[in-house]
């Protein structure tokens, strides 16, 4: 992987751990202001607006409700205000007061530019903050089409980023082969290809219902089936003309026709479909299965205290870490004693050893003196010591093995190390 990919798989990461942590906040009432300014909209008619809605906000009944929203438009006006124009991309605010339990609430604000162009202006408040424009860029834009076919069946789905995605299934009433013979043949032969010509119809007319409507999205269409009645379906133009000149070549064999066969299609255009991060995922994460097998011979590292190792061996070549891994590297301190140590923890659970007694002293006056996301920080490390890291998506059956089975984090190695390390003591905690 380039040094380029790499960055822009770490931007698409904070993108969406920015989203996420901006998702999780909740107001007690419509308390969260989201307001979407596009490119080119003039910033004197956002605080046009923002007035306006400051003076419709004296109104709300409820005195807890109208200082916090008061108090976010306040605060919006003043974040929109440092603007002088709109970025090129627009920029979206998220401002208000959300829920931190006990009746009681904290202002929180989040300003986002996002990665590509916004195509709306849109003020909202409400209990939660309103993200659809921004996750929609967090997708993968590219979409395949997915036909697999014989006379007696077909199925329909879309390859989206990682995920197959089947659409629909149907079934022909093509009948199968006849043992008449004389001039019955002749007739049965006729009535069997009008039934097919019929059945390849309704596919065209089934692939133009739901393939159009993606056609500026639709990167490809993979056609594949037993036997050569795909290549017939090809050959004969049945797609309509858009859809038809989409189709890839060659054409896949497929032993099935159903949802398995999709996914058996994308199997098979492993060579056409190179590029595409679900083939390569399913390639990187073989190997490392592969190396794993290996015991003490193979060039593998899994879980983070294993692969913690092996980076600072500098025995790493790829760094593997799954896109769902939402932990920080925190490094508390106690103030009593000054024992110092480090915990990976999900963001739930820092509050927790805050709380808790230092594991040297027992006094209770544990605080957080620093912290790195995770993934960040194991990109960071990847790089220091000459090695890639790649995030592997939690959509793809290979990525939910990483997540699930490997604890997200593994890496290919450059040669073999010992990375097993003995379990940390209470007494190094």
């Amino acid at each position: 992987m380039t040094a380029a990919t790499a960055d822009q798989q770490l931007a698409r990461y904070s993108f969406q751990r920015k989203l996420d942590e901006i998702a999780a906040c909740k107001g007690r009432a419509t308390e969260l202001i989201s307001l979407y300014v596009s490119p080119g909209k003039q910033i004197s008619d956002v605080m046009a607006y923002l007035r306006n809605e400051y003076a419709q906000s004296s109104n709300i009944k409820s005195r807890t409700t109208r200082k916090n929203v008061m108090w976010a438009i306040e605060s919006l006006m003043g974040r929109v205000r440092a603007f002088k124009e709109a970025p090129t991309n627009g920029v979206a605010f998220f401002v208000g007061s959300k829920a931190i339990g006990a009746d009681k609430s904290e202002p929180v604000t989040f300003i986002v530019e996002p990665p590509e162009p916004l195509n709306t202006y849109l003020y909202r408040c409400d209990s939660t903050f309103f993200l659809d424009p921004l996750l929609a860029m967090v997708h993968e834009p590219d979409v395949w089409g997915l036909i697999v076919m014989d006379r007696a069946e077909v199925t329909l789905g879309l390859l989206q980023g990682k995920r197959v995605v089947p659409l629909r299934n149907r079934q022909s009433l093509v009948p199968s082969k006849h043992g008449r013979g004389g001039q019955s043949q002749h007739r049965f032969e006729r009535m069997i290809e009008h039934a097919a010509h019929e059945f390849f119809v309704k596919i065209a007319e089934m692939s133009a219902e739901l393939f159009l409507p993606r056609k500026d999205q639709l990167k490809g269409i993979l056609l594949g089936g037993p036997g050569a009645t795909k290549e017939y379906f090809y050959k004969e133009a049945y797609l309509q003309y858009e859809l038809q000149q989409k189709v890839v070549q060659p054409l896949f064999d497929t032993g099935y026709t159903d949802e398995f066969g999709l996914k058996e299609l994308v199997e098979k255009a492993t060579q056409t479909l190179h590029g595409l991060e679900i083939t390569e995922e399913k390639r990187i994460i073989q190997r490392l299965l592969s190396e794993i097998r290996k015991a003490e011979t193979g060039l593998a590292a899994y879980g983070e205290r294993d692969v913690n190792f092996a980076l600072e061996a500098g025995a790493v070549d790829t760094l593997l870490i799954s896109e769902g891994l939402r932990k920080q590297r925190v490094t508390f301190r106690c103030s009593a004693c000054q024992h110092e140590f480090v915990r990976t923890l999900p963001d739930e659970e820092i509050d927790a050893v805050l709380d808790a007694p230092c594991p040297k002293c027992g006094q209770r006056t544990v605080s957080e003196s620093g912290n790195e996301d995770l993934v960040e920080g194991l990109f960071r490390r990847a790089a220091e010591s000459g090695g890639s890291a790649r995030l592997i998506s939690t959509e793809s059956e290979e990525g939910e093995m990483l997540a699930k089975a490997f604890g997200g984090v593994a890496a290919i190695l450059r040669y073999p190390i010992a990375t097993r390390v003995p379990p940390r003591s209470k007494a190094e905690a």
